[in-house]
């Protein structure tokens, strides 16, 4: 592995870029890590340590480095990886934006804890743990490196919306076992474009890296030395089997059933099992996702924010507007994209409304009594208002775009971005 990062960092990424655009994904974005890891309470303007555990190129670790930046607090991310030449790449894109509260530390995951690498109060580890040889190790090992009030954003490879991959995975192997790397990626191109169309890659849409992120993209999809992908369960048991805990896999919304039907039937009968085999069932009868994108914690309990409540401040996930959000008069509906999923989804009246209020420092009581007060007073009463915004929250939160915000600074307002869900790290 360490000889293929060196030869491809991936993903490729140009620091001269960083002048017009911040790359944002889940997880690491610190809105939603609040949300699901603190509660939404975290106070940023005590010292947060991080840990990119596998940063490659650096996408999650210029995300969060920016953001806390913007917030002012005292932190420290620690950048880790067995490849200096991605980290080389991840060091120019935090010149490029000043950012000086980043260690680099070249080394495997399985080194840790050491001297200086625990205790952090989170932890990212995206794309590196389905490449281990035994991915309990690597996750007991990030376990030990965490503090006992921390958590974890991970992801993980998912099996159907990569069918096709491990077949002409092991074809390669097969035929190109030990050349140099660019001679394998010239042999892979080659057989690639000979597949028969009724080979399962040429059927699945969804594979792209190949063709996005060039050689980089190829080696890392069809010639790794190592990679398996999980079902919602098997990760699930993963994480159980780490003496960790499950918060929630993100975005919510793509991993409910009811998403995806509209047999009342149906329904019924999911609604009596549980949310973990909900989201199996949902990964199974979509059948397109590629990756699973999940928070864990060291802590027992539910560490998420609470469901809407008087006190509660919602908070974009960007500082808002929202992109594709209703406008005034017009339908309350509102276009979303995530997990895969892309459409518009219906929104309760007076949604545009609601929305137009959030800025991440107003409690939904406040939020309440400005739209009274607009209203001449007469506004609805408050339990009514506070069960129409819960049926805005569960479609934008589910969503990956509305969460709650506790925090005593206002969440980092990030103009400049491009989401690329599930690719930082």
């Amino acid at each position: 592995m360490r000889r293929q990062y060196e030869r491809y960092p991936y993903p490729p990424r140009d620091p001269a870029d960083e002048a017009k655009r911040l790359i944002t994904g889940s997880p690491s974005h610190l809105v939603e890590l609040n949300h699901y890891l603190f509660g939404g309470a975290r106070d940023f303007a005590e010292p947060f340590r991080a840990l990119i555990a596998g940063g490659g190129t650096g996408d999650a670790t210029i995300m969060l480095a920016r953001q806390l930046a913007v917030l002012g607090g005292p932190h420290e991310i620690v950048h880790l990886d067995i490849s200096e030449s991605s980290s080389r790449i991840a060091r120019r894109r935090a010149a490029a934006r000043g950012l000086d509260r980043i260690r680099f530390v070249a080394g495997s995951l399985l080194d840790l804890p050491a001297p200086g690498l625990s205790g952090f109060d989170y932890i990212d580890c995206c794309g590196v743990l389905h490449h281990l040889d035994d991915p309990l190790a690597g996750l007991e090992r990030l376990r030990d490196a965490l503090a006992d009030a921390g958590g974890m954003g991970l992801m993980l490879y998912a099996p159907l919306g990569r069918t096709g991959i491990y077949p002409v995975q092991d074809m390669l192997r097969a035929l190109v076992p030990d050349e140099a790397p660019e001679a394998q990626v010239a042999f892979a191109r080659r057989f690639l474009d000979r597949l028969p169309p009724t080979n399962w890659l040429r059927r699945n849409p969804l594979v792209k890296d190949h063709r996005i992120h060039g050689d980089a993209g190829l080696y890392d999809l069809f010639l790794h030395s190592r990679d398996r992908a999980f079902y919602v369960e098997e990760a699930a048991a993963l994480v159980a089997d780490a003496g960790l805990h499950l918060v929630a896999f993100a975005p919510p919304l793509a991993y409910d059933p009811a998403l995806y039907l509209d047999d009342g039937e149906l329904l019924r009968r999911l609604a009596a099992k549980s949310r973990l085999e909900n989201c199996a069932f949902a990964e199974r009868l979509t059948g397109q996702m590629s990756r699973h994108v999940f928070y864990v914690s060291r802590r027992g309990g539910d560490t998420t924010a609470g469901p809407p409540a008087a006190r509660s401040v919602p908070a974009f996930r960007d500082g808002g507007p929202l992109p594709g959000g209703p406008a005034a008069g017009a339908p309350p509906t509102v276009e979303l994209a995530f997990g895969g999923v892309e459409g518009r989804f219906p929104l309760p009246d007076g949604a545009d409304r609601i929305l137009a209020e959030v800025d991440g420092r107003r409690s939904l009581a406040e939020i309440h009594a400005r739209l009274a007060a607009g209203e001449g007073g007469g506004g609805s009463a408050f339990d009514r208002f506070l069960a129409d915004y819960g049926d805005v929250h569960r479609i934008l939160n589910g969503a990956g775009q509305l969460f709650f915000w506790q925090s005593p600074q206002p969440p980092p307002a990030i103009a400049e971005r491009l989401s690329q869900p599930g690719e930082t790290g």
